[in-house]
């Protein structure tokens, strides 16, 4: 039987190791650094003042000599019967075994064996020291108080941004230099007098009248250089391409090596050897919120200065040196861990200002513009910004600075209800809730401005609206679903319903892309569609048209369009360099989000967006675009393992959509042509104008299948009948094809 104060050491140090491993490996939470360094505090306590307690004497076998007459009654015999059986059946363990198994395992010395004994004590102090060296060693010993550098931010066709640091006035003036790379000819841009501590040393530096698609040098009298190249010219063929990355999440050395610099971040190993491997150089890298985490694994201070000094490590991480990161723009959004975990107090209570701050000055300065229409200048305090480049428009929202407490479990509850319910649940109405609740994630200005994005027709070469939320869309994340969309589900149905709109009437497709949760997930949202019918019902369940409120109209019937890939996509990736929760958290819960893909495992999860242009068939006129999404883990691409998702989306003049869809059976079209076309291969549907002089006037829609090469009649309507024939077109023609 084990003494108390080895019950106390071996509890001890089992606590310390297991916590160590968990802080060290699995996820550096602020519950661990105490809970490590107390257990080894006992442990190390009870080792040292009770060393009579770890020194227990060897086992002693007694043997019966051998010239011993031999004695054996019944009940001898019976009792040795009895223990040789017992021996036969548990296999006995010597003392010197047990210690050893106690000292390596549990940690308990045996001070008749030092050697082993402070081996084991040394693992335990080595543990201790390992977990103040990841809570500290940042912090104490890199303030990067003279930290002196140059990144690109936003870049369009005609300008870019440069946000610079230097800190040493002996530097001042600094004079901006560019230059176009294929030929030496430098220009004078700027001059830079004064950089203070008002904006911690920073400054951000505008190049206009730039050249399209052209590479460009910029130098400083610092000497701090870097290169950028321009993005296409919005009516040029170049631009009917784009490829960026996406991700979220970072924080230095984690998992923790012990060797490595205090300030590596181990994802942009991985970044820089992708973005190298890329056949089309990446556009930038649209990063989703999360870039410090000043309370993870301690919040050592909520100051101004402390904030800073979290953006200043990153960025005086080695790591930036890698091969091909110099000259990858980044663009930025915020969320909570550059202020506080699940952050929603607003943005004018503590300690929002102070960790606002620095994310101006370091990000927001050197983002993209924000929406038209919306007020300008410092004290507008905007932080949601759109821009469009080549064949696709951004709009990237700020999900923390604006947002209230969540909606109660009792509003924001995905189960039925006397209350009214969600639009796109299981029990919605077809219209989405008429009246904006207190609780929202944007705000009413943002939510306006992202409502007004949506409805806006798009340039006949921009085919994808693009949305960056911090946070993910989805409800499907059963775990802190609060802090997600989830939390703000009337408000989540206004945007729904505006994406669903926009892919209807202004024929593109709406594509989000979120971070936060450490893990990856592709989401489809299909769209409620409206029946003529009942007949046509077929494609969801309907829904209980009762009047829910007597002040609305009755809804119409409403079923969910079960085509694959039909409605809004979600990509939610992430970290770049972080943990990943070895549980599962993921779950689908109805037929308003769909799950695609979960994968869950990685340290490093990177998303490249590749949208190309596809040559559609000759004669038509019409233009295919391919959105394709590919998941890289830990630097591999998983595309093997269903990591990458192509969508494939014909588009053409915006009052028609022309469909592509893969498939069989159900996959292949509605009720008037399902049967006919049950081994379809690839069907086309295709509408074609009356020429003059043929009566009577309207459009023709035909449908093609090319395995057999058969046309079908599908329906003709007349000029009078063009809302139904939208309605028809973008329910239950237009699809998206795609590959997991």
């Amino acid at each position: 039987m084990p003494s108390p104060a080895e019950i106390i050491a071996g509890t001890s140090s089992s606590v310390a190791r297991l916590a160590a491993y968990a802080f060290l490996r699995w996820i550096p939470g602020h519950h661990f650094p105490p809970l490590i360094l107390s257990s080894v505090a006992i442990y190390l306590a009870f080792v040292f003042s009770h060393p009579e307690a770890f020194g227990s004497s060897r086992a002693v076998v007694s043997e019966v000599p051998s010239d011993a007459p031999p004695h054996v009654n019944g009940n001898d015999r019976t009792k040795a019967r009895d223990q040789t059986s017992e021996a036969h059946e548990e296999p006995v363990l010597y003392e010197e075994e047990k210690s050893l198994f106690k000292t390596l395992v549990f940690g308990i010395p045996n001070w008749r064996e030092k050697r082993r004994s402070y081996a084991t004590i040394g693992l335990n102090v080595l543990l201790a020291l390992f977990t103040l060296d990841l809570v500290f060693r940042g912090p104490l010993l890199h303030p990067a108080k003279d930290l002196s550098f140059t990144r690109v931010g936003y870049v369009d066709s005609t300008s870019a941004k440069i946000l610079i640091r230097e800190p040493d006035p002996a530097q001042l003036p600094i004079y901006v230099y560019l230059s176009p790379a294929d030929k030496t000819r430098w220009t004078t841009t700027d001059t830079i007098y004064y950089l203070g501590p008002d904006t911690d040393y920073t400054q951000a530096l505008s190049f206009d009248g730039l050249q399209p698609s052209k590479k460009y040098i910029y130098s400083l009298s610092n000497d701090k250089s870097g290169t950028f190249v321009t993005a296409a010219s919005p009516l040029s063929e170049a631009a009917n391409s784009l490829t960026f990355l996406t991700s979220s999440c970072i924080k230095a050395n984690f998992p923790y090596r012990p060797t490595a610099h205090s300030l590596a971040i181990h994802g942009l190993e991985y970044l820089s050897k992708l973005v190298r491997s890329l056949p089309s150089p990446a556009s930038f890298m649209l990063f989703l919120g999360d870039f410090i985490y000043v309370d993870v694994p301690l919040r050592l201070s909520s100051s101004l200065a402390h904030y800073r000094s979290e953006y200043r490590r990153v960025y005086a991480s080695p790591s930036w040196s890698l091969p091909g990161l110099d000259t990858l723009p980044w663009i930025h959004t915020l969320d909570d861990h550059e202020i506080a975990n699940d952050w929603s107090g607003g943005n004018d209570t503590d300690p929002f200002p102070a960790a606002s701050d620095p994310f101006i000055h370091y990000h927001v300065s050197v983002n993209p513009p924000i929406p038209p229409g919306s007020l300008s200048g410092p004290e507008a305090n905007i932080t949601y910004f759109e821009f469009t480049n080549g064949p696709a428009s951004f709009f990237m929202l700020d999900t923390r600075r604006y947002r209230t407490d969540p909606e109660s479990q009792s509003t924001s509850s995905l189960s039925r209800s006397s209350e009214k319910p969600m639009y796109g649940s299981s029990s919605e109405s077809s219209n989405p809730p008429s009246t904006r609740e207190t609780h929202s994630m944007l705000g009413t200005q943002q939510l306006d401005s992202l409502l007004v994005y949506l409805s806006a027709p798009e340039p006949p070469h921009v085919h994808w609206k693009i949305i960056a939320t911090s946070v993910p869309f989805t409800k499907n994340w059963r775990f802190g679903t609060s802090d997600t969309w989830g939390g703000f589900l009337r408000e989540r149905a206004l945007i729904l319903q505006a994406m669903h709109d926009a892919e209807r009437e202004l024929g593109v497709r709406v594509v989000i892309l979120s971070g936060d949760r450490h893990e990856f997930a592709a989401i489809r949202y299909p769209p409620p569609v409206l029946s003529q019918d009942q007949g046509r019902g077929q494609m969801g369940d309907t829904v209980d048209t009762s009047d829910l409120d007597a002040a609305e109209p009755v809804s119409k019937p409403v079923v969910y369009d079960t085509t694959p890939a039909s409605g809004p996509h979600e990509f939610s990736v992430g970290p770049l360099s972080m943990f990943y929760l070895p549980f599962r958290t993921f779950r689908q819960i109805d037929n308003q989000d769909v799950a695609i893909k979960y994968i869950p495992d990685g340290n490093s999860k990177i998303g490249v967006i590749d949208i190309r242009s596809v040559a559609g068939d000759a004669g038509s006129g019409w233009q295919r675009s391919m959105f394709k999404y590919t998941l890289y883990v830990d630097g591999e691409d998983v595309g093997g393992k269903g990591g990458r998702l192509e969508m494939v989306w014909q588009a053409g003049p915006r009052d028609w959509a022309y469909a592509v869809e893969r498939g069989e059976g159900s996959h292949c079209g509605i009720d008037g042509w399902r049967q006919y076309n049950k081994l379809c291969g690839i069907a086309i549907a295709t509408s074609r104008k009356k020429q003059e002089g043929e009566r009577p006037s309207g459009y023709e829609l035909t449908l093609t299948n090319q395995s057999f090469g058969d046309t079908f009649p599908l329906a003709f309507l007349t000029e009078s009948s063009n809302f139904i024939v939208y309605d028809w077109f973008n329910y239950y023609l237009r699809r998206t094809s795609y590959e997991i």
